[in-house]
């Protein structure tokens, strides 16, 4: 897990980047940030889209924006959405964070505040690349 100190900062700038959240369908404006190996955030935003199936969650904004900077190694993820409600990642965004691994700590909000916990926690039987191997 990382530290509080650093969880809140990351929690933080999931806070600030809810803020450029484009959801003129749901209202449920979400903020996300992804800290890098190298300690670097990187944060995104939830984008709706009239075709509700285009639209992009902020935890994948936030990785996707990452890995465009070249980024493939994370140390945790904040997301942050309306105040009193589980901002949980959903289960789209848990299987997408987990090609970059398991183990990444993961820090959201909550109606009882903030939840610290793990991908493999949220998402125990994660899709891996070992399925797709042939078998042999």
């Amino acid at each position: 897990m990382p530290t509080t100190s650093s969880a809140d900062t990351l929690l933080d700038a999931a806070r600030a980047a809810r803020r450029h959240a484009y959801a003129p369908y749901s209202h449920f404006a979400v903020g996300a940030a992804v800290e890098t190996a190298e300690g670097d955030v990187v944060v995104g935003c939830n984008v709706e889209n009239a075709s509700i199936g285009l639209s992009i969650c902020a935890e994948r904004a936030a990785i996707v924006s990452a890995v465009a900077q070249g980024r493939r190694a994370f140390a945790a993820l904040a997301v942050a959405g309306p105040a009193g409600i589980d901002t949980a990642p959903c289960g789209a965004c848990r299987q997408f964070m987990a090609e970059f691994g398991d183990d990444m700590p993961v820090t959201f909000t909550s109606h009882d505040g903030v939840v610290k916990t793990t991908l493999r926690a949220l998402l125990p039987f994660a899709f891996t690349a070992e399925a797709l191997a042939p078998e042999g």
